[in-house]
């Protein structure tokens, strides 16, 4: 098949270098992609916030199936437009992506469907979000989440009051994310060890990828402002078998049935993201696409051919469909531009990544870069995510960091404690 390929992330350079490969795949091509896409697909200028101009390509290149990377276009509607010109896309409905375009929506969906969750309450204004960060409801740290989309910076784990109307009045009152944060819901902070859990959905059913965990924080020890990811790793040694079918009948499969009563059936990935606490796993957020950077450690485990099943999905139907999966850890390290997730410079040469990409077990997948007169350059907070794979996640580890001492750019910044808390966990 001919496939288009929506994003120009690390997330999509991991499904590009997945798929461009496989058998089912006779040509990829990517909008916008990037500089590492740019050597496995023909990409091309696309706006991915805007659906039409998605159909448009897609049927100018007449391409067999579509799949979307990011949130942006499945939260605009894409998979809808997809559907009326009955062409097959890789994704949720609008109806759907509701589970992550509002928080508001995905709180009181799980409120209704008794899917775990923390305690919350949603907040129209900002002297209701004062009120209930003021009250004794919720205690401290206390989470302030923007209802909409963020790009992973409205959460806020507030350890104090003073903080916690800051994140308010930081959402409600400046406008720091514009529409997203007109709304915000308060919710108690869970105590216990985080997970990224990814199912493939057909509507009705779910096939379990391997398990994950990220870190969301910009500098070592969990400390500092939260980002999209600043490095992730697979799998996560907190998710037994026996989790993973507790996770499949107590979260993802009444999220699915819940959905489909509500005339708003999955078909995409769904990512669970997990606070494992001593009363059980209970859902922390929902996203309607492939974590980044969870993905660019979670695809290269999967050895089966990922076109054919993704399709499947997309048509309502994964019947047999099954995964085969690496064992061996990965290790993601991410190498972000300096100021990120705030203010950051870009266009700055990048150096080394031949010599990183040497190293074995390695993969570079780039994020926020550019070519320029044969040159790569820097175009974004997040620039690329090194994966080291390794017999252990020690091995793993040591390879990323290997690779990653390898790439030069001015005022590069990477955490240096990616995957530690696998090897604390015996891994």
């Amino acid at each position: 098949m001919k496939l288009l390929l929506v994003g120009g992330g690390a997330r999509e350079h991991a499904l590009a270098w997945k798929l461009s490969g496989e058998q089912a795949v006779r040509e990829l091509v990517c909008g916008p992609g990037n500089a590492g896409i740019a050597g496995l697909a023909r990409c091309v200028p696309l706006d991915v916030a805007d659906p039409e101009a998605i159909l448009a390509v897609a049927e100018r290149e007449q391409v067999d199936f579509t799949v979307v990377g990011p949130e942006l276009p499945l939260a605009n509607g894409v998979a809808d437009v997809f559907a009326a010109a009955g062409r097959p896309l890789f994704g949720p409905r609008k109806a759907a992506a509701r589970l992550e375009s509002s928080k508001v929506y995905a709180k009181r969906f799980m409120a209704r469907h008794g899917i775990p969750t923390a305690r919350f309450r949603v907040c129209d204004t900002a002297d209701a979000a004062l009120a209930a960060v003021a009250g004794e409801a919720f205690g401290f740290p206390v989470v302030v989440k923007a209802d909409g989309l963020a790009a992973g910076k409205g959460v806020t784990v507030a350890p104090d009051r003073a903080t916690a109307e800051a994140a308010v009045r930081a959402a409600m009152v400046d406008g720091r994310f514009g529409a997203a944060g007109s709304s915000v819901v308060i919710e108690e902070c869970l105590a216990g060890e985080e997970a990224s859990f990814f199912v493939l959905c057909d509507g009705r059913s779910g096939l379990a990828l391997p398990s994950a965990q990220d870190h969301k924080r910009a500098f070592d020890g969990d400390r500092g402002p939260n980002t999209g990811g600043m490095g992730a790793f697979a799998p996560s040694p907190l998710v037994s078998r026996a989790l993973a079918d507790r996770v499949m009948a107590e979260v993802v499969q009444p999220t699915l049935d819940g959905l489909r009563a509500d005339g708003a059936e999955y078909r995409g990935v769904l990512y669970v993201g997990l606070m494992l606490t001593r009363d059980g796993p209970q859902v922390i957020e929902f996203n309607v696409r492939f974590g980044d950077p969870e993905a660019q450690v979670v695809l290269p485990m999967i050895e089966t051919d990922l076109a054919p099943i993704l399709f499947a999905a997309a048509t309502g139907d994964l019947g047999t469909a099954a995964w085969r999966t690496a064992g061996d850890p990965h290790v993601g390290v991410v190498m972000a531009s300096g100021g990120y997730p705030g203010k950051y410079e870009t266009g700055h040469e990048i150096d080394g990544l031949a010599a990183a990409e040497a190293v074995p077990g390695v993969v570079v997948f780039h994020a926020g870069s550019r070519l320029q007169d044969g040159r790569i350059l820097t175009s974004g907070g997040r620039v690329l995510t090194v994966v080291g794979r390794g017999g252990t996640f020690g091995e793993a580890r040591e390879r990323a960091y290997r690779a990653a001492a390898c790439i030069s750019f001015p005022d590069k910044h990477v955490r240096t404690d990616i995957g530690m808390k696998a090897i604390a966990g015996g891994g």
